[in-house]
């Protein structure tokens, strides 16, 4: 997965670069603007994505449950900031690898995420246990 972080830089300069040689500065002008907005459209997702985390306490989810039966390895932390539409409780120092979070559920469930390298690797899901006196449910 970190052939991303060279392969998308790599490609977007051999796009330009080959708009330019087949169209002159037409190619380039348009190969850059089109580069420009997809970059626009990214930035403008991450800025919707934290500022819906904004409004709401930091690692509450509404359901740890679905949240679990949700996530699949490899996502990144935006993903599930925005499946969860909370940022996480981080529970790991701060620039440590791997980074762990936690979203807890009115229930007390809690969902611990491990990210290494901004990509889920994996987590688990822990539910409260019921008292022993108390009654059956129906």
């Amino acid at each position: 997965m970190k052939f991303q972080k060279f392969l998308i830089p790599l490609a977007s300069v051999a796009l330009i670069a080959a708009s330019f040689y087949c169209y002159g500065w037409k190619g380039l002008a348009v190969s850059t603007g089109a580069l420009m907005m997809w970059m626009l459209l990214h930035f403008n997702r991450m800025l919707q994505v934290l500022k819906r985390a904004a409004n709401r306490p930091i690692g509450y989810v509404a359901s740890a449950v679905m949240l679990n039966a949700k996530l699949q390895p490899g996502a990144t932390l935006l993903h599930v900031i925005a499946r969860t539409q909370s940022l996480g409780s981080p529970l790991s120092p701060k620039d440590a690898q791997p980074e762990c979070y936690r979203w807890t559920d009115g229930s007390d469930s809690y969902v611990d995420a491990e990210f290494v390298d901004g990509k889920l690797k994996k987590w688990t899901l822990v539910r409260p246990l019921e008292p022993v006196d108390a009654p059956p449910k129906p």
